[in-house]
């Protein structure tokens, strides 16, 4: 069952250094434990070389029949794990950056204080992946994004807004925009998710909606949205992002939001993770602490 175990997290990962950091074994001890399963079912089941590690045809069919019974064992052990006063092990959470940046700080700091035994790892990534296949227990999505089949409660901010907003020098130099069909004539700092879309700059007044594609000098991915404040500080072009994003600097009197009755606010994120019978217990923990401590009104 060990090493079954370890294969199906090798595999799932695509890598020994990957499945090791999250199970707390060595690379090594692994890669023994995946030659040794292999040697005792006289087939191989991975294929590695200097730069990935893939299941074979064998490999992938036994990791597809692995899954659901690993997870029915995880839930067994769960069961005894609720007996506990104290829940341990490890909770896994797929979230954007904005969750990570915004939000979940003060949730996940009491949470650790709570559940001294509980583990979390955030996964921070804006692609829309399977929570399920890439090995995470829950994630953090907008209700858009949510799969049918995927049981969701609400998490931090009920209502959120995205702002156009730019340095005084930038604005003074180029002019305060009075329409969002009149950011195509400014240096607009963009973001791009990992797949390579850009997604355009949505305004709504009086019910007509209008979304805008602009132009600038910089694109950048999630992960260095802040970059595009710095550069929009700097007053190299005009940032949109979350309101919660740049307030402090335009607190500070460092940005000017402009295009202020075209903002268009939209529902807040979930937090979503599959149906099951037996919740792991770091999860039912994490559930039950947000909703008790974190619950917002729209």
């Amino acid at each position: 069952m060990a090493d079954l175990a370890t294969f199906a997290l090798v595999a799932q990962h695509q890598g020994f250094r990957q499945a090791a950091r999250l199970s707390g074994q060595s690379a090594s001890a692994m890669s023994e434990a995946v030659r040794r399963l292999e040697q005792q079912l006289g087939i191989r089941l991975l294929l590695r070389t200097t730069r990935s590690v893939t299941p074979t045809e064998a490999g992938a069919l036994l990791l597809s029949r692995l899954r659901p019974a690993l997870s029915e064992v995880a839930g067994a052990l769960d069961i005894l794990n609720d007996l506990r006063d104290s829940p341990r092990g490890s909770l896994r959470l797929n979230v954007p950056v904005n969750a990570a940046r915004l939000f979940l700080q003060p949730m996940v700091d009491q949470f650790l204080h709570a559940y001294p035994h509980i583990v979390v790892e955030l996964v921070v990534d804006n692609n829309f992946v399977d929570i399920v296949a890439s090995g995470c227990d829950a994630g953090i999505r907008y209700g858009e994004r949510l799969e049918q089949d995927m049981i969701a409660i609400p998490i931090g901010p009920r209502t959120q807004r995205f702002l156009v907003a730019g340095a005084p020098s930038y604005l003074a130099r180029r002019g305060v925009p009075a329409h969002p069909r009149e950011l195509l004539q400014h240096a607009c700092l963009l973001g791009k998710f990992l797949s390579g879309a850009i997604p355009p700059w949505e305004f709504e007044r009086d019910g007509q909606a209008i979304n805008v594609a602009p132009g600038g000098p910089l694109i950048v991915t999630p992960t260095a949205a802040d970059m595009a404040v710095s550069m929009a500080v700097a007053g190299h072009g005009l940032v949109y992002l979350f309101e919660e994003w740049l307030q402090p600097y335009i607190a500070a009197g460092q940005l000017q939001p402009v295009l202020q009755d075209w903002v268009k606010p939209f529902p807040g994120p979930f937090l979503y993770y599959p149906g099951r019978r037996h919740l792991p217990a770091p999860l039912r923990a994490f559930i039950d602490f947000v909703q008790a401590n974190f619950a917002q009104s729209a």
